[in-house]
């Protein structure tokens, strides 16, 4: 049996695979807000209560985390859930499970996940991308995940907005101390605070995307997501982009950035697919348990 567990910031979730894949157990729990210690008791806790429900105990684990590992100290970075940032969560965790398990950073989890039995299932390259309150990548090629020589590959919300017109150059702040990162035009909040500011009203993004007062904002998010996407086509070329987290419920994104990519999309054609994640918000949780 394989475990996988996901860890975000609003919640915990666990799944527990058999030897064919079939889901033998399920839990989530709230993630603890400003605590690490409190977070680690949290996972193994939901870790155990999973394996037990499975019948079994002292699976293999592996788990999804908003960020990464440090190949070189072992110390979490990158983390927009910071509590995590500056410590080991896998060998803390590894203790207080008396086992070893795998750490990889959540969008990996949702690439390797999606290549294996979902929406990309069979494609020799695949890059999934999560636009949520955050904004990530990963990449699988051939069935294998590509973690990357200092484990950032996919990092792709931290890259400045492409083809900037004058009014998006420098950028907003980022949390990572940089400008202008994809992160601060295409994550949700970034939408929420553009309506708030033109309407006075408080909406979340899908439903700013859904409401006729929201098209211009909407068309502007999506010229965005087709310059920030066509660089991963330009410099990767994959079969098949993947689009997860809580905004790839937006329909337009399908109907709307192909036709967009080709004036960004340094090709004549351009044959490369978006599609939904097929699990949905299980994506992470399932991917992790394949690590």
């Amino acid at each position: 049996m394989r475990t996988g567990v996901d860890l975000g910031g609003t919640k915990i979730e666990a799944v527990v695979l058999g030897d064919d894949d079939a889901v033998l157990a399920r839990s989530r729990t709230t993630t603890p807000k400003g605590h690490y210690a409190e977070t680690i008791d949290a996972i193994a806790t939901l870790i155990h209560e999973v394996e037990q429900q499975a019948g079994g105990g002292g699976t293999h684990v592996g788990m999804g985390v908003p960020g990464s590992p440090s190949p070189t100290t072992g110390l979490m970075r990158n983390c927009n859930s910071t509590i995590l940032n500056g410590h080991t969560l896998g060998s803390d965790l590894a203790e207080a499970l008396g086992r070893p398990l795998r750490l990889e950073n959540d969008a990996n989890c949702l690439a390797l996940s999606e290549a294996t039995d979902g929406a990309a299932a069979g494609a020799a390259s695949v890059f999934a991308i999560i636009l949520g309150t955050g904004v990530g990548g990963g990449l699988v090629v051939s069935g294998s995940l590509l973690p990357g020589r200092n484990g950032i590959a996919g990092e792709w919300g931290h890259i400045p907005l492409p083809w900037p017109c004058t009014d998006e150059a420098p950028g907003p702040a980022c949390w990572c101390g940089q400008y202008g990162c994809l992160e601060t035009w295409l994550a949700g909040p970034a939408i929420e605070a553009q309506w708030h500011e033109a309407m006075n009203t408080r909406l979340n993004a899908t439903e700013i995307a859904s409401h006729p007062d929201g098209r211009p904002i909407l068309d502007a998010w999506l010229d965005r997501l087709a310059r920030a996407t066509a660089v991963i086509l330009n410099v990767l070329d994959p079969e098949v982009l993947v689009v997860g987290g809580g905004l790839n419920s937006i329909d337009a994104i399908y109907r709307e950035i192909p036709s967009r990519w080709p004036q960004y999309v340094f090709s004549d054609e351009v044959h490369t697919t978006i599609v939904p994640a097929k699990h949905g918000d299980s994506s992470g949780v399932l991917g992790a348990a394949r690590l």
